[in-house]
């Protein structure tokens, strides 16, 4: 550590001895007289450098122009599923190259960046394809960087919104790739070629200054080349494509939506062993409904009306909802039968009630004459059906009985169905 502090020290005391600050401020000036700065003669040299940097370097007499363009990604600070667009914050750094603007440091106080305005040099028009809207972070920069090596470099940050179509499939689980596309309006491939300047260090340096912690985390940013025809002015143009790697957390969408709807689906299966009226588990059963239907509400909101595959979280609340109605039906239909058995009984046992106080009351006053007589035995028959109804309700299939099956069926089957359901969408859903 004192090592270094050593050497800067040395090499501030080597640089203050070559020039004072008014040595320095004098160089500045020569500086730019030399490049011709102040005088608007060599104005269109300093504006179409692709034009005239053959004079200087034989290279750009037959080959196009390197245009560096790294784009690093300091925040996510939206993501419309519903609209498909992406907002980021950016910061792009272009690099060109112009040879009439080369020095030799030696000369000017080892000067080696000079900030001049930018509306003196040609700046290349390099555009998103996929932008909605661009906003810069304050204002865009008016001034551009000199290099002693004879490049130019402009950079700037602004929020970028852009056009990126979305795989929703397996929502909230999902990682989304989004494009951006950069190409010049008006310089074919014979001109300008638009390339990387230091790929490596884009997504380590992009990850570096990563300022957002909200919903979506960023994995990676890869480049690739293309060139492309425009078939409106019939010019083969050089593009330069970024790909954006974003994770979703899914954190928020499981706590206020899977576990919330998980929960009940449990609660609708823990309500077969409630002994309760059937008008309360009906009442119960339909809230547990009117709840899963607010969730498919939710979802409907976030995600976009159309696509080419339902999301497995629509597909999840979707069928839960199913099986919710499906319950509720056989709870009506169980409690039905339970009421038909119960109004039966009650029927029987109450004209078994009635014949039996008529056999009583005759066995109690005995008959007074013939006709008497006859009426006690017509009364025999009448105790005989009575007898005969009891055993008729006493059947190995009766109505509660079949209510009771019916259930326990349904129970195991709507269980299995569960299970079966929740393992395969899981498999779907959430494993790679």
């Amino acid at each position: 550590m004192y090592l270094h502090w050593l050497i800067f020290s040395l090499a501030s005391i080597w640089r203050g001895s070559a020039c004072n600050s008014r040595q320095y401020a004098e160089a500045k000036i020569k500086l730019w007289k030399d490049l011709g700065l102040e005088d608007n003669s060599t104005q269109n040299e300093r504006m179409w450098p692709l034009m005239y940097n053959y004079k200087y370097e034989s290279k750009y007499a037959d080959q196009p122009a390197d245009i560096h363009v790294d784009i690093y990604v300091s925040s996510i600070t939206n993501v419309n599923e519903k609209a498909q667009s992406l907002t980021t914050q950016l910061k792009m750094i272009t690099v060109w190259p112009n040879v009439r603007m080369m020095w030799n440091p030696a000369n000017y106080c080892q000067i080696e960046t000079f900030a001049a305005p930018k509306n003196m040099f040609w700046t290349p028009d390099i555009g998103i394809l996929e932008s909605i809207k661009t906003e810069y972070g304050t204002k865009e920069s008016p001034y551009v960087h000199l290099r002693s090596s004879g490049v130019t470099i402009s950079t700037d940050i602004f929020a970028l919104t852009t056009a990126c179509k979305m795989d929703l499939y397996r929502f909230p689980f999902d990682t989304q790739k989004c494009s951006i596309t950069l190409q010049s309006a008006v310089y074919s491939d014979k001109e300008i070629v638009i390339k990387t300047l230091n790929a490596n260090h884009i997504i380590n340096k992009s990850k570096e200054i990563f300022e957002s912690q909200g919903e979506w985390n960023l994995i990676n940013i890869i480049h690739s080349n293309k060139t492309t025809f425009d078939g409106l002015e019939r010019l083969k143009m050089h593009q330069l494509i970024y790909e954006i790697e974003i994770k979703r957390r899914p954190v928020l969408y499981v706590i206020n939506i899977i576990i919330p709807a998980c929960f009940l689906l449990v609660l609708d299966v823990i309500s077969f062993f409630v002994d309760s009226k059937a008008a309360d588990k009906v009442a119960f059963k339909v809230t547990l409904l009117l709840s899963v239907s607010v969730m498919l509400l939710i979802i409907n909101n976030t995600l976009p009306s159309t696509g080419r595959e339902i999301p497995l979280i629509g597909v999840y609340c979707g069928v839960i909802f199913f099986l919710i109605g499906i319950s509720i039906m056989e709870t009506i239909f169980v409690n039905y039968l339970k009421y038909q058995a119960a109004k039966k009984r009650s029927v029987e046992t109450t004209a078994d009630l009635t014949g039996r106080d008529v056999c009583v009351r005759d066995q109690q006053n005995p008959p007074d004459s013939v006709r008497d007589q006859n009426e006690e035995q017509s009364c025999t028959p009448d105790c005989l059906k009575l007898i005969l109804t009891e055993c008729r309700q006493i059947t190995p299939l009766s109505l509660t009985k079949k209510a009771r099956i019916i259930n326990v069926i349904f129970l195991t089957l709507y269980i299995f169905t569960d299970i079966v359901f929740m393992s395969v969408l899981w498999s779907y859903w959430y494993i790679p």
